[in-house]
Protein backbone atom coordinates (compact mmCIF):
# COMPACT_ATOMS: atom_id res chain seq x y z
CA UNK A 1 0.00 0.00 0.00
CA UNK A 2 1.40 3.35 -0.65
CA UNK A 3 1.05 6.37 1.38
CA UNK A 4 0.77 10.01 -0.12
CA UNK A 5 1.87 13.08 1.72
CA UNK A 6 0.97 16.34 0.30
CA UNK A 7 2.59 19.50 1.12
CA UNK A 8 3.18 23.37 0.00
CA UNK A 9 -0.80 24.89 0.73
CA UNK A 10 -1.23 27.93 2.02
CA UNK A 11 -2.45 31.28 1.31
CA UNK A 12 -2.05 33.51 -1.68
CA UNK A 13 -3.11 36.41 -3.13
CA UNK A 14 -4.43 36.55 -6.52
CA UNK A 15 -2.02 36.48 -9.28
CA UNK A 16 0.20 34.65 -6.96
CA UNK A 17 1.78 31.01 -7.36
CA UNK A 18 1.92 28.25 -5.40
CA UNK A 19 3.96 25.01 -5.48
CA UNK A 20 2.10 21.95 -4.69
CA UNK A 21 4.61 18.51 -3.81
CA UNK A 22 3.08 14.72 -3.25
CA UNK A 23 5.75 12.17 -1.89
CA UNK A 24 4.45 8.76 -1.75
CA UNK A 25 6.02 6.23 0.26
CA UNK A 26 5.69 2.72 1.07
CA UNK A 27 6.34 1.64 -2.56
CA UNK A 28 7.72 2.84 -5.88
CA UNK A 29 4.83 4.91 -7.93
CA UNK A 30 7.21 5.58 -11.21
CA UNK A 31 5.13 2.73 -13.17
CA UNK A 32 1.46 4.65 -12.08
CA UNK A 33 -0.45 7.31 -13.75
CA UNK A 34 -0.51 10.40 -10.92
CA UNK A 35 -3.07 13.17 -10.55
CA UNK A 36 -4.27 15.73 -8.55
CA UNK A 37 -7.68 17.06 -7.64
CA UNK A 38 -9.02 19.40 -5.48
CA UNK A 39 -12.53 19.75 -3.61
CA UNK A 40 -13.72 23.32 -2.77
CA UNK A 41 -16.45 23.72 0.64
CA UNK A 42 -19.75 22.52 -0.80
CA UNK A 43 -18.80 21.04 -4.30
CA UNK A 44 -17.65 17.55 -5.11
CA UNK A 45 -14.08 16.67 -5.52
CA UNK A 46 -12.73 17.44 -9.13
CA UNK A 47 -10.14 16.65 -11.47
CA UNK A 48 -7.42 18.96 -11.96
CA UNK A 49 -4.16 17.49 -13.73
CA UNK A 50 -2.97 13.92 -14.46
CA UNK A 51 0.42 12.78 -16.29
CA UNK A 52 1.33 9.32 -17.56
CA UNK A 53 4.05 7.10 -15.86
CA UNK A 54 6.66 8.63 -17.88
CA UNK A 55 5.90 12.26 -17.67
CA UNK A 56 5.42 12.98 -21.24
CA UNK A 57 1.62 12.79 -21.34
CA UNK A 58 -0.53 15.54 -19.48
CA UNK A 59 -3.94 16.80 -19.29
CA UNK A 60 -5.46 19.22 -17.65
CA UNK A 61 -8.89 20.82 -16.24
CA UNK A 62 -10.04 23.88 -18.82
CA UNK A 63 -9.86 26.42 -15.93
CA UNK A 64 -5.99 25.88 -14.89
CA UNK A 65 -4.50 25.30 -18.25
CA UNK A 66 -1.63 27.60 -19.07
CA UNK A 67 -1.36 28.45 -15.64
CA UNK A 68 -0.90 24.71 -13.44
CA UNK A 69 2.09 22.69 -14.62
CA UNK A 70 1.97 18.84 -13.08
CA UNK A 71 5.15 17.09 -13.04
CA UNK A 72 7.04 14.15 -12.10
CA UNK A 73 10.55 13.17 -10.45
CA UNK A 74 10.41 9.38 -10.58
CA UNK A 75 13.49 8.69 -8.98
CA UNK A 76 12.40 10.49 -5.72
CA UNK A 77 8.72 9.20 -5.98
CA UNK A 78 7.58 12.83 -5.94
CA UNK A 79 4.64 14.33 -8.30
CA UNK A 80 4.49 18.29 -7.78
CA UNK A 81 1.80 20.71 -9.06
CA UNK A 82 3.17 24.30 -9.81
CA UNK A 83 0.30 26.50 -9.76
CA UNK A 84 0.83 30.21 -11.27
CA UNK A 85 -1.97 33.18 -11.93
CA UNK A 86 -4.11 31.94 -9.08
CA UNK A 87 -7.89 33.08 -8.62
CA UNK A 88 -10.14 33.04 -5.98
CA UNK A 89 -11.57 30.33 -7.35
CA UNK A 90 -8.39 27.86 -6.96
CA UNK A 91 -9.12 27.66 -3.04
CA UNK A 92 -9.51 24.27 -2.22
CA UNK A 93 -8.03 21.21 -0.79
CA UNK A 94 -5.87 19.98 -2.87
CA UNK A 95 -5.11 15.37 -2.80
CA UNK A 96 -2.85 14.12 -5.04
CA UNK A 97 -3.55 10.26 -6.32
CA UNK A 98 -1.89 7.42 -7.40
CA UNK A 99 -3.48 5.18 -10.20
CA UNK A 100 -5.12 1.66 -9.70
CA UNK A 101 -3.39 0.22 -13.06
CA UNK A 102 0.38 0.30 -14.32
CA UNK A 103 1.25 1.62 -17.23
CA UNK A 104 -1.72 3.86 -17.95
CA UNK A 105 -2.91 7.03 -19.40
CA UNK A 106 -3.26 10.50 -17.76
CA UNK A 107 -6.33 9.14 -16.44
CA UNK A 108 -8.95 12.75 -15.33
CA UNK A 109 -11.70 10.24 -13.36
CA UNK A 110 -11.35 9.91 -9.79
CA UNK A 111 -12.48 6.21 -10.20
CA UNK A 112 -8.92 4.97 -11.73
CA UNK A 113 -7.44 6.56 -8.48
CA UNK A 114 -7.56 4.06 -6.22
CA UNK A 115 -4.56 5.62 -3.09
CA UNK A 116 -5.15 9.44 -2.20
CA UNK A 117 -3.33 11.60 0.02
CA UNK A 118 -4.85 13.58 3.33
CA UNK A 119 -5.08 16.88 1.51
CA UNK A 120 -3.23 20.22 1.54
CA UNK A 121 -5.37 23.61 2.00
CA UNK A 122 -4.71 26.32 -0.90
CA UNK A 123 -6.39 29.54 -0.23
CA UNK A 124 -6.31 32.41 -2.45
CA UNK A 125 -7.57 35.92 -1.97
CA UNK A 126 -8.75 38.49 -3.89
Amino acid sequence: QVQLAESGGGLAQAGGSLRLSCAASGRTVSSYSMGWFRQAPGKEREFVAALNWRGDYTRYVDSVKGRFTISRDNAKNTVSLQMNSLKPEDTAVYYCAVARRTWGLPYTTRSEYDSWGQGTQVTVSS
